[in-house]
């Protein structure tokens, strides 16, 4: 009498371990894990169980997650019909969440697989293995729960001794011994980023410096303005340990001095946009509107402080957009085009026929201002110029050029003939206001 014929079935074994610890030994728990379901598969060798050459295991990963790579492997592998039976050492090493295990049983129902644990015996494909499998997983997921509110607690409990619990230390930070400890070098950028935004109060300049000076991130990133703003507002930086929006003297020694922060957050207290003010205030801009580079590119005001001095420069908005380079004429000294604009006006208001011109479309206003009176106007601007507060200067320019265009050749302005008899005129009723 003939055997009846067997059918193979190609078992996968999967295995999990949810933390690091142990993964580097000879022999660790994903091995226990596969030794015992390889014993079990050989046990039913005579019901045609086979093991299958490829291995899923996913070492220091947890099972809250489906997002393994063993696991995604299994599961293509699964679709592409290349496993009949998916074999655990224990059902909370597929998954511990009863909704992501519910999409993986919805998977081994479609493509006939048979899911088996060594040490938890049911069978899927019967109500009342579902039954148990169901009671399972919910004290697996149970369990979880209970385990990651323990951790949470624990972690709530040390940061309030200050101590550090791990994750990306700060910028001017390593970890030694599980420990917060300076790194001198970095430690120097970061009060230097302190001190920078004492002295110029604006996140956006401050990023400029950041990056004129080369200063990275830890991963060689490029530091923006919002990586400062995090900077600026970490208690890390004067020894505290922050958890939940509460702080605690930390372990970790302090890298800013308390003073230096107050001053800092005194600042960060007052609206972006005040401070915005402020900094053009304290920054006055001459051309601002007026200048052009060749490409017909208007050019925008910045500054950047050094040393404590400021330096101010017009910037094409042609470069901001797409790099230096793309402008023949990228960024001029503010005060060397300034001080050219404002000599070339004054040479113009010697000029005979400017004088002339002014006089005629003064007239044509107020007739009592004669050609001398004119001339007398814009002679005496010459010499009181510079004594004129900043945002006079500012609106004179304004009221007297019409466009400033600059090239690698030179400059041309281009001014406003209303402009100059609107001028005259003010000079002639001693309207321009002179600083005390």
């Amino acid at each position: 009498m003939t055997k009846p014929i067997v059918r193979k079935l190609r078992c996968a074994i999967y295995t999990r371990k949810s933390s690091e610890e142990g993964l580097e030994q000879e022999f660790n728990s994903l091995h226990a894990q596969r030794e015992a379901c390889e014993a079990y598969i050989a046990s039913q060798r005579s019901e045609g169980w086979v093991l299958v050459r490829d291995q899923y295991d996913d070492g220091g990963i947890s099972g809250g997650t489906l997002e393994r790579p063993g696991l995604q492997q299994l599961m293509a592998d699964i679709e592409d019909g290349l496993v009949d039976v998916v074999v655990v050492y224990k059902i909370d090493r597929l998954s511990r969440s009863l909704a992501d295990f519910a999409k993986l049983v919805e998977v081994f129902d479609r493509n006939d697989v048979t899911f088996v644990s060594v040490t938890q015996s049911f069978n899927t494909t019967t109500s009342m293995g579902r039954l148990t499998l169901n009671i399972l997983l919910s004290f697996a997921q149970f369990e979880r729960e209970v385990t990651a509110e323990r951790i949470r607690d624990k972690v709530a409990a040390s940061r309030k001794k200050g101590m550090w619990m791990g994750g990306v230390p700060p910028y001017g930070y390593r970890v030694e011994n599980r420990k917060l400890v300076i790194d001198d070098d970095r430690a120097a950028h970061v009060r230097w980023i302190f001190a920078t935004f004492l002295a110029i109060g604006s996140g956006t300049e401050l990023a400029r410096e950041v990056a004129k000076r080369g200063i990275r991130t830890p991963r060689g990133n490029r530091v923006d303005k919002k990586y400062l703003y995090r900077m600026l507002n970490n208690r890390a930086y004067i020894g505290e340990a922050v958890h939940k929006g509460d702080s605690y003297p930390g372990e970790h020694d302090a890298i800013i001095d308390r003073s230096v922060w107050d001053k800092v957050h005194a600042i960060l207290t007052e609206s972006p946009r005040k401070r915005a003010a402020r900094t053009r205030a304290d920054t006055p801009a001459l051309l601002k509107g007026l200048l052009f580079g060749p490409d017909g590119a208007a050019f925008s005001p910045t500054h950047t402080r050094k040393g404590g001095k400021l330096y101010r420069y017009y910037v094409s908005q042609t470069v901001l957009k797409h790099g230096a380079g793309s402008c023949p004429v990228g960024r001029v000294s503010a005060g060397e085009i300034e001080v050219a604009v404002v000599d070339q006006l004054r040479v113009v208001f010697r000029q005979p026929e400017i004088v002339a011109g002014t006089w005629k479309a003064a007239r044509a206003q107020e007739g009592e201002i004669t050609e001398a009176d004119a001339r007398d106007a814009l002679i005496r601007l010459d010499p009181l110029w510079d004594e004129l507060f900043p945002a006079e200067q500012a609106r004179i320019v304004t009221l007297l050029v019409e466009r400033v265009d600059i090239s690698t050749a030179g400059l041309n302005v281009r001014l406003r003939m209303d402009g100059l008899r609107d001028l005259a005129r003010e000079m002639f009723e001693g309207g321009v206001e002179a600083a005390a």
